[in-house]
């Protein structure tokens, strides 16, 4: 016998000495084994409902089991994680998803281009649903997946939008950059954090200096901190960009 239960709607004290109760409470008369209390989304449950699902795993262990299943560990108190198995599971890799999407592009008869599947990959970050969703809203919006169409639908910058602003801050004068930047960002809706995270990337790629590397990262992650506490993008925009220039100071006075 199984009882599945999504745990961040039902996430109070009431439901662990109801449902949760009365299940492990009654023992199996004519099947043998363990009942399974399966509980999705245990994270999001109240302190108090932990401490209580405790007493009941204590109380009821010899006929029932629990499978609690979360995204954030540190958010399952010390009382429970002592009480079971810890099983991780990282993100799908590109060699799983691809065949799975390949799957329901034929089944749903969807009109995908190659690198619009690789984008599907790229942005999903290991995460069939996230994978999914974006698959279904762009066919959706667009009628045809492509690398741009999903790009777009995310509103996710593209590698040639990343390219060109990498191009303006590097090799234009401060106030022309900026206001290039500041254009394609209003033009196609794109947020400084998601552009930061695109450069992050690209900085990690190119061969440079590490004195110089080190002082641009080390800038870029002060950005970045001050976007989280909601600081103003234009601001933190302008940041951005003297950052790279003096980065770009640096090399030459180095070379």
């Amino acid at each position: 016998m199984v009882l599945e239960l999504n745990a961040s709607d039902d996430r109070g004290i009431d439901i662990i000495r109801g449902p949760i109760l009365s299940f492990a409470s009654t023992r199996t008369i004519f099947k043998k084994g363990f009942k399974l209390v399966i509980l999705d989304e245990a994270d999001a449950m109240t302190q108090d409902a932990q401490n209580a699902l405790r007493r009941v795993i204590e109380k009821f262990t010899e006929n029932t089991r629990f499978c609690l299943i979360c995204n954030y560990l540190s958010k399952i108190i010390p009382a429970l994680q002592s009480r079971c198995t810890r099983f991780r599971f990282g993100p799908l890799t590109p060699e799983l998803m691809v065949p799975r999407l390949e799957h329901v592009v034929e089944e749903e008869k969807v009109d995908i281009s190659e690198d619009g599947m690789k984008a599907l990959v790229t942005l999903s970050s290991g995460d069939m649903r996230r994978a999914l969703n974006i698959l279904q809203s762009t066919n959706m919006a667009f009628g045809k997946v492509t690398e741009e169409t999903v790009y777009t639908c995310t509103g996710h910058p593209l590698k040639s939008d990343i390219a060109n602003i990498l191009d303006w801050m590097l090799n234009q004068d401060f106030t022309t950059a900026y206001r290039n930047i500041t254009e394609l960002k209003t033009l196609k809706g794109l947020a400084l954090h998601d552009i930061l995270t695109e450069i992050h990337l690209f900085v990690h790629r190119v061969d440079s200096p590490s004195s110089v590397r080190i002082h641009l990262l080390t800038k870029m992650a002060d950005i970045e901190y001050r976007l989280s506490v909601g600081t103003n993008e234009k601001i933190q925009l302008s940041s951005l960009i003297a950052a790279f220039q003096v980065t770009r100071d640096l090399i030459v006075a180095e070379a």
